[in-house]
């Protein structure tokens, strides 16, 4: 919700696998204007409202796409602004960034809403993370990918199993809310205020008796259902300390029952030294970099590896559905041969 993350790769199939070299990756803060008009969609809002949003969102990733050049394929993620699970079960989702921008902006053929065609099939659309983590992080060990971006969300990967991917709830999203509410600034850069101030008991308990904790994997959640609400009385401090407990007391609780041997964190959490400490004291934790993945970029280069299997007519997730749909670029459109699953993920050093 702070802004754009986007990495160009280099994807080929290497055998039965796919091989990924992360080439560059840049980061963007939304102009102040859009930021603000994002963070209040959150909230009762209208059709001409979304409509301009989706439009903003679109040239502001076309021009992010655009300084990424050259490049053969475009997958866009685009900015959520709702999930939509009811009684356990994703209804829908909706993400912004009309994708024609792009299209305009690179000449390059884009593939967009990534998640629509797996709620259809009866999956969550979410976390999608488990493409990459299943391919990537399989061995003989237990291991477990947790990204934090505004929500948490997991992968289990285990031997003779298939991945579980799922989110466990806030990550930033309401660290950076309370940031914002109480300071006016987009976050607690480092952890600075958390890391003075003690955690409340009481408010700590009361967060941790929201009902989503106790619901089995696999399930998936969004900033409509973490949201602060009336602002408890405590010093700024306290309640970014609070927050931050919460967040690593309910990452280690999900994990708790799978016992993993190595928790790999990607995602703008692992920037906050303050939330990577609460993480570290439960969970045998390491950053992606040191498996070659920008920690900063892990999600981007998701995309990267999620719109080269589309292309290739891959099937993901829920039964044998192919995810995104696709803009024609400039060129004729001319897809490759439908290819099967890929066996593993192999990162190679540009």
């Amino acid at each position: 919700m702070d802004g754009l993350d986007a990495a160009v790769a280099a994807v080929e199939w290497d055998g039965d696998n796919v091989a990924m070299a992360p080439l560059r990756h840049i980061e963007r803060p939304w102009p102040d204007e859009v930021r603000a008009r994002l963070h209040a969609s959150l909230g009762p809002t209208t059709a001409g409202e979304l409509c301009e949003l989706d439009q903003l969102i679109g040239q502001t990733s076309a021009a992010l796409a655009a300084e990424l050049l050259p490049a053969d394929l475009v997958v866009s993620h685009g900015q959520t602004i709702y999930h939509w699970v009811q009684g356990g079960e994703a209804k829908g989702t909706l993400q912004l960034g009309q994708p024609a921008w792009i299209v305009e902006a690179t000449g390059l053929p884009v593939i967009s809403d990534v998640r629509a065609r797996d709620i259809a099939a009866g999956g969550h659309g979410a976390p999608l993370a488990g493409v990459l983590d299943g391919l990537w992080l399989q061995g003989e060990h237990t291991r477990a990918a947790l990204n934090l971006g505004g929500i948490a969300n997991v992968t289990l990967v285990r031997r003779g199993c298939p991945p579980l991917a799922f989110d466990t709830g806030p990550a930033n999203c309401l660290l950076d809310e309370a940031a914002r509410r109480t300071t006016g600034q987009p976050c607690d850069e480092n952890g600075r205020l958390a890391a003075r101030g003690t955690p409340d008991a009481a408010l700590l308990q009361r967060l941790l008796d929201d009902p989503y904790y106790a619901l089995a994997p696999p399930k998936s959640t969004g900033r409509e259902h973490f949201r602060l609400g009336v602002l408890p009385d405590l010093a700024p401090e306290d309640l970014l300390a609070t927050l931050t407990e919460l967040t690593a007391i309910t990452v280690a609780d999900a994990l708790a029952p799978y016992a993993p041997d190595e928790v790999v964190a990607s995602g703008g959490g692992v920037r906050n030294p303050v939330l990577l400490a609460a993480l570290e004291r439960r969970l045998p934790l390491t950053v992606s970099d040191d498996h070659g993945l920008p920690a900063q970029a892990k999600e981007a280069y998701l995309m990267a590896l999620l719109g080269f299997l589309a292309w290739h007519q891959v099937p993901l997730l829920t039964g044998p559905h192919v995810l995104g749909r696709i803009s024609p670029g400039d060129a004729p459109l001319t897809l490759p041969p439908p290819a099967a699953p890929p066996t593993g993920l192999r990162i190679r050093t540009a």
